[in-house]
């Protein structure tokens, strides 16, 4: 009787994370690499594009002359990708998509796949004002003309839930129905159930695949909450890794049949974060921390935190864009309700955190739903603002901030939100005119699908006491 051969080591993927033009070539060759999609960054920071065969765009898209378009409402809808009618003025006709081969990368969570980013143009061949990834593009020259770099590191927090069996879908079970997939107070636990542990393994190996290496994973306090740390660094890149991540976290969710969330209040006791640390550097040095005192802020420092405090306010949207987003702003919740700042203080908007020339500062105004883009945009506009005044900080917090009578509210609703945003001066010097107005009327689309639809919490609450 023949005996079988023995299995070889199976061979994992010869390339990994973002890919040299030799690399490229080879990929496709050899059909690792068989389907590349090229995307580009929403108004609610999804990518969002086509997927073609490899061989077919793979010297075009390394020569530079592939030409896409894709309808221009990938700029210009609400969540729901619904097309607000305000828009509808200019047709909606295409836009082009200008694929850039530098960003191409494998994701593992997509088999035999590469993604490519690309640039929004308008008929000129400029890049879209409105375009998350330029305006973030703009700040960030702004800062460089006054010789400085941005440079952030995202926490981001998110929440698991075990996915509805199929017949829960069919007799229409909602979300909130779901089961967080760990128990309350969990926060820095390591005994978590095997499946959740799997996932986690699974999701952070991957994003290591893609060229994502995580820094940190942690459960966080709230029922089947998770926080996932990346490593500090350049401002765009942290940006497009993001968004990357968010895909990949929900693409292994479902492979696990779990079901995860970016919400920022997904439930009435749950609040999740997206911290934004931020430091600024001059000839590849960090310039925040006071050389001579340490623990402090330098005169730069303080001016930046002046600049966050003074103009987020009037920046909101771009930080906390949805009427959930508001939900998450309570007292002793962990979320800021008050534009303070303080040293090592988690009940600020701005905490000064680390040691050192490592001294930097975290924003802990957004919730997980921000556009990374448009956040790390309005935060580095403020920075500058601060800076160019130049602008004094007001006294910092050293106790319970919420209790912070003198310190100004942060704002209640999206509806509030958008009426300092709109009308703000401020933000039409920062932004120009057309940014604040596209994004004024995306806030507008939010509020509007808000008010014209019945939730189920409305129904369940007034249908027999009404």
């Amino acid at each position: 009787m023949a005996t079988a051969p023995m299995p070889g080591p199976s061979r994992g993927p010869q390339f990994l994370g973002t890919l040299t033009p030799i690399q490229f070539r080879e990929a496709v060759r050899i059909g690792e690499v068989r389907r590349v999609r090229i995307a580009t960054i929403d108004l609610q920071g999804r990518l969002r594009g086509k997927t073609f065969p490899a061989a077919g765009v793979v010297e075009q898209l390394l020569d530079e002359t592939m030409r896409m378009e894709g309808c221009g409402y990938l700029l210009a809808t609400d969540l729901g990708m619904v097309a607000a009618e305000s828009w509808w003025r200019d047709g909606y006709g295409d836009m082009r998509l200008a694929p850039d081969a530098r960003t191409a990368r494998v994701v593992p969570w997509v088999p035999h796949t590469a993604l490519v980013l690309a640039d929004p143009l308008d008929t000129t061949g400029q890049r879209l004002p409105v375009a998350p990834g330029t305006v973030l593009r703009e700040q960030l020259a702004a800062l460089a003309g006054l010789g400085l770099e941005l440079r952030v590191g995202l926490e981001s927090e998110f929440v698991v839930y075990h996915a509805p069996d199929e017949d829960q879908v069919q007799q229409g079970a909602g979300a909130r129905t779901r089961r967080p997939v760990t128990g309350p107070g969990r926060d820095y636990a390591f005994d978590l159930p095997e499946k959740v542990a799997q996932y986690l393994a699974r999701l952070t190996s991957a994003l290591s695949n893609a060229g994502l290496p995580v820094e940190a994973v942690k459960t966080e306090g709230a029922p089947g909450q998770m926080e996932i740390t990346f490593p500090y660094g350049d401002a765009t890149a942290a940006c497009e890794q993001h968004v990357l991540f968010k895909e990949a976290t929900r693409a292994f969710a479902g492979r696990h049949h779990m079901d995860a969330t970016f919400m920022a209040a997904p439930d009435d006791s749950t609040g999740s974060g997206l911290h934004l640390h931020l430091s600024l550097w001059r000839e590849d040095q960090p310039v925040l921390a006071h050389p001579d005192r340490p623990g402090e802020l330098s005169p730069l420092g303080e001016h930046v935190v002046a600049g966050l405090l003074g103009a987020l306010p009037e920046l909101m949207p771009f930080v906390a864009p949805y009427v959930n987003s508001y939900k998450r702003y309570r007292d002793h919740s962990f979320a800021p309700t008050r534009f303070a700042w303080g040293r090592d203080n988690r009940s600020c908007a701005v905490r000064v955190v680390g040691h050192g020339p490592g001294l930097h500062l975290e924003v802990r105004l957004p919730g997980a739903d921000a556009n990374p883009y448009l956040l790390v945009a309005a935060a580095a506009a403020a920075a500058r603002w601060g800076i160019e005044q130049p602008l004094p900080p007001p006294p910092p917090v050293t106790g319970d901030a919420y209790r912070k009578a003198d310190a100004p509210l942060v704002p209640l609703s999206l509806s509030d939100a958008v009426g300092a945003f709109e009308t703000s001066a401020l933000a039409v010097e920062l932004f120009g005119e057309k940014v604040v107005a596209h994004y004024a009327l995306a806030a507008d689309a939010e509020l509007a699908f808000h008010e014209r639809h019945v939730s189920d919490l409305e129904v369940q609450r007034g249908f027999d006491q009404a």
